[in-house]
């Protein structure tokens, strides 16, 4: 029997699982602010025995628990009827990959809390799931209460019908039952309008969360990658007698190109998503495009020893897209290929044209795919190993991204594969730009590869670098003296202010998230100065959503530098100043 329900009123139970009895003092001192219940067990056998006796709005408990872990704990709990919507929330001190956070979902988790213990975090995470237990239960008894009512209803209905039945004829009885089935199916229509409009709204929340959420975690992901991006490239102005220390540095490189592409992708597939990504389109040339991608991913191509083909038509075949996003899309397809090619692989990109479309063609040598993923390949989270046991690393969004991009271009993209160890195909349709398009092509196919810019030597400036991350400050200030710049540094925004009027610098680098006052702030008072109207104004943020730009422009920014900035990309900028 289920214990009953107590008023709403009432101080709701909360479980805290733990085989260490310093941590569940922890979680009561942090809990203890909620004024509920808390309740306390040392293992999974324990926390079983009270669910048996007690009904608790959300349960707290440690993956690693000796005898019995909490993923068995979690699956004993949820097999239960008493207990299959219970919230759990896992408490974990080991580094979690996505398989077990994964599997940690399926067994009814709905979140995961990582030690050391954020107080605010898991009070709020706690007080969320209890207020939406409180709800739950106003809820049950409401419904309760509705349905006492209209028995009651029910009842003087019926005595009603039954005086009018004596004194009416048999044509207003039917009338009289005919009106209250129409009542009652408006009321049911009423119901379900109002819970699909709830329903909608509780979506949009989700969905504002969720944006929310994503360019916190780009902010805080980008703000560390900034000083790393320039500790390397200083690393590369200074030569590096040891070999192990030159591998050090490429090894360092082309991991932080690949975390800030995964932090680029993720974000990339929220705004094609929701439909936020405008393209900047302009007829470009076909081998601009391949000598881009081949530039981004050549680093990975070379570090595990592929021989790379590239077979494009010597007359020039134009598109009509956004260069950034179609590199973006062609570099994703030629980084799998790399990824999942043994080393010392065969990598082929062909390109011809087919009529009023621009065939591209990526073929390897690589593990293949297996018919069961075949179908889904495109799919979100998708993994092209995941049948294979070989992990490779990512999201499984870049492929996701791929098709969006070119279905934007108003292309096509597919996949085949003859089976496992047989490498893969893929193979992308674009529409050709007929403008003063050649009509026939090259007699035969050669690599070509547009030549690389020059290096941008920007005139020597005084330069003024405000941010809060020391790290970033550092090195990104060091960076530009060593490139024959005047460098100021501010370390928050009341001294950025100072610092601008005392040195009046040409160029001055603000960090937006800075305390005391944020770029924004500083930014608009540097304008509202006379030695200030004419300053070059830069955000250098981990913000770099189109609401973040846009609020840069407003405040008075020249330019929106998303972290961790390019040095090639600073010095352009620093060149048109």
């Amino acid at each position: 029997m289920r214990p009953p329900l107590a008023e709403a009123s009432e101080k709701v139970n909360i479980l805290l699982v733990d085989d260490q009895p310093q941590r569940l003092l922890t979680y009561e001192s942090i809990l203890s602010s909620l004024n509920q219940n808390l309740i306390t067990a040392s293992s999974g056998l324990e926390a079983l025995e009270k669910l048996m006796r007690i009904e608790f709005a959300v349960v707290l408990l440690d993956v690693s628990m000796p005898e019995m872990d909490g993923f068995e704990a979690a699956r004993l709990i949820h097999e239960h009827p008493r207990f299959e919507r219970t919230p759990i929330i896992f408490v974990t001190g080991v580094h979690m990959s996505e398989l077990d956070r994964l599997k940690g979902y399926k067994l009814g988790a709905v979140d995961y809390v990582s030690v050391p213990v954020v107080p605010e975090i898991l009070r709020s995470k706690v007080a969320v799931l209890v207020e939406l237990y409180c709800k739950r239960r106003e809820l049950v008894e409401l419904n309760r209460h509705l349905a006492d009512t209209n028995e009651q209803l029910a009842r003087a209905n019926a005595a009603l019908q039954a005086e009018k039945t004596r004194e009416l004829q048999a044509l207003n009885t039917s009338l009289q039952q005919a009106n209250l089935e129409m009542e009652r199916t408006n009321l049911a229509l009423q119901g379900e309008i109002a819970e699909r409009a709830r329903a909608e709204q509780a979506l949009k929340e989700a969905d504002r969360h969720k944006d929310e959420f994503l360019a916190m975690l780009a902010h805080e992901l980008r703000n560390p990658l900034a000083p790393i991006r320039n500790a390397v490239h200083l690393m590369k102005m200074k030569s590096l007698a040891d070999p192990q220390l030159q591998l050090s540095r490429d090894i360092i490189e082309r991991q932080l190109i690949q975390l800030s592409r995964l932090v680029d992708d993720l974000l990339d597939v929220s705004r094609i998503t929701r439909g936020k990504i405008n393209l900047a389109r302009r007829r470009v040339e076909l081998s601009e495009l391949v000598a881009r991608a081949v530039e981004t991913v050549a680093p990975t191509i070379e570090s595990r020893g592929h021989a790379l083909t590239v077979e494009i038509p010597q007359r020039p075949l134009m598109i009509y897209g956004d260069p950034m996003r179609l590199t973006q899309a062609l570099s994703n397809v030629l980084g799998n290929a790399a990824k999942y090619t043994d080393t010392g692989g065969q990598i082929i990109l062909r390109a011809r044209r087919r009529r009023r479309d621009i065939e591209i063609t990526i073929r390897d040598d690589g593990i293949g795919i297996v018919p069961e993923v075949l179908p889904c390949i495109f799919d979100l989270f998708t993994q092209l190993d995941r049948r294979t046991g070989r992990h490779q690393g990512g999201l499984g969004i870049g492929l996701a991204l791929v098709r969006q991009l070119i279905e934007m271009h108003g292309g096509t993209v597919w996949a085949s594969s003859e089976g496992p160890g047989k490498g893969s195909e893929f193979v992308i349709r674009l529409p050709l730009s007929i403008e003063r398009a050649n009509t026939s092509e090259a007699g035969g196919p050669g690599a070509r590869a547009a030549k690389p810019p020059e290096p941008v030597r920007p005139p020597q400036r005084r330069i003024l670098v405000a941010d809060d991350n020391p790290d970033a400050r550092e090195s990104l200030a060091t960076l530009l003296s060593l490139s024959g710049h005047e460098v100021y540094r501010a370390e928050d925004g009341s001294d950025a202010l100072e610092k601008a009027e005392s040195c009046r610098p040409d160029v001055a680098l603000l960090d937006i998230g800075m305390p005391r006052a944020n770029g924004y702030e500083v930014a608009r008072q540097i304008r509202g100065q006379p030695w200030g109207r004419h300053m070059v104004l830069v955000a250098v943020t981990g913000w770099g959503q189109e609401s973040d730009r846009r609020r840069s422009h407003e405040a008075g920014f020249d330019s929106h530098l998303t972290k961790p900035v390019d040095p090639h990309v600073l010095d352009e900028l620093l060149a048109r100043t």
